[in-house]
Formats: C-alpha cells, structure tokens, sequence
C-alpha cells in the first residue's frame, strides 16, 4: 500500500515593517529547497474575533495590550486559512527563531492528521509537567511528549487541519493571550504535544510585544470576586485533568 503524500506550507508571521527581523531570518540557514512565505502579523484584532475586557480582567486578571491582540489576530487568521487551503497541514513560525532545518524537514513530510497529531510544538517557553508518547519520533533521541498545564510561547510549531478547526471552535472569544488559550488542552481537547529537544530557539531579541503586559494591574472592585472564582475554578478543571491525563499529582 502506497503511502499518502502530505502537503505542508511554512509561514512565518512577521511584521510587515520589519525589515530587519526578516532579513535576519532569511540569513539563519533556511535550504533554498524549503518553500516558504512571510505571513504579515496583524496589528488589530480580526474581524473573527470579540474581545471584551472585564472578561479578559476575569480570565486573565489584566486587559490584553494591544500587541496580544494583534499576535492573537495573526495566529487566528492562519487557522482559517489553513481549513480553505489545499495543503494538509502548515508549519507556523515567528520571525524570532533559529531552527534545525535538518529536523523540521522529515518532520513535515510525516502526514501528523492521519496519526493523530493535531498540534505538536517545537518549542516552548516555561517548564511545564509532561509524559513522553514516543521514544526515537522522526529522529533517535528525540522524544515526542504530551504537555499539562502552562508551558507558553508560539514560535514554533505544525498544525493540521482538524486541530485548526477544534482551535477556531473554542477560540472566538478573546480573553487571554494566544498561547495561554492553545496550552489549555483540558477546555479545547487538541493535545499539547511536543518535540524534545526543541528543534528551534527563540532569539534573545526584544519581543514585538513589548513588557508592559508584565506591569502590575490592579483589578477593579467590582470584578474581584469574579476574578476570585473564576480563577479557583480553572485550577480545579486543571488539576483534574491533569490527575485522569497523566496520573500524576499537579
């Protein structure tokens, strides 16, 4: 039996203005043989899109800056794109990174929707609880892992259709920062899985975002107790996903 032959498209999300992040990745090593586009990031929030703050003070307990909004705009935008396109499946990029283009490579030719790999990320920002699932996944020594909790960070990863498709179903309303929504598998259902080693880094660049969602916020009084339970309820959906998941004590 022949094996199906899988179409996947790399972008990779860039400010159109900057011309200096793009000319540095085009120098970091990508084969020529590698067909890929720029995608021009976002600088509002997608028509597809509703962002209400006292929900996003609720959830996240700040309001969004409107760099979040922008980079939640962008990431949106290639999910629907994704489910109109031909191609099966895209490799998602930020302008920000330094990849193992010898990894990446077989790694996209492997079709990851008829296997049941919806989302896999290929780098992430904060240690996070995992449970390896394949030992020696495309190349020997790296682990293919499932992810609980946290772990942050979209510079990196590949995407199929259904997992575009579950992700655009539970992310229409906007009140956390994307990469908070994609790591919260226990409401979505799309797994958090991941390459170990990563087969990318992130560049010790300023982000585009900027600090200031880093500032302290003080919550308003009139959403305090909102935020209080709102807040104890997401641990517990988490813990008890975590304990049924990965049998493992959070």
């Amino acid at each position: 039996m022949s094996r199906r032959s899988v179409r996947t498209k790399i972008f990779v999300i860039s400010m159109r203005s900057a011309t200096q992040r793009r000319h540095t990745f085009i120098s970091s090593g990508i084969p020529k043989s590698m067909n890929w586009d720029f995608f021009d990031a976002h600088e509002k929030l997608h028509a597809g899109l509703h962002y209400d703050e006292d929900k996003a003070i609720i959830a996240k307990g700040r309001p969004l800056k409107a760099g979040e909004l922008g980079c939640y705009s962008s990431h949106h935008a290639l999910w629907k794109q994704l489910i109109e396109d031909d191609a099966d499946q895209y490799l998602i990029l930020e302008d920000d990174i330094l990849a193992d283009w010898s990894f990446i490579k077989p790694l996209i030719a492997e079709d990851h929707g008829e296997a049941g790999r919806d989302y896999i990320r290929l780098y992430y920002k904060k240690p996070a609880p995992a449970r390896i699932l394949q030992k020696d996944f495309i190349c020997r020594t790296t682990r293919l892992i499932e992810i609980s909790g946290y772990c942050f960070g979209t510079q990196a990863y590949l995407l199929t259709k259904n997992g575009a498709r579950r992700f655009l179903d539970h992310m229409s309303a906007v009140v956390r920062p994307i990469d908070d929504q994609m790591d919260r598998s226990w409401v979505h259902g799309v797994p958090n899985l991941a390459v170990f080693p990563f087969p990318v880094l992130e560049r010790a660049i300023p982000s585009e975002i900027g600090t200031s969602r880093f500032d302290t916020f003080q919550i308003p009084e009139r959403l305090k107790l909102r935020r209080f339970v709102a807040r104890h309820r997401q641990r517990a959906q988490y813990q008890l996903f975590g304990r049924r998941r990965f049998r493992f004590q959070l």
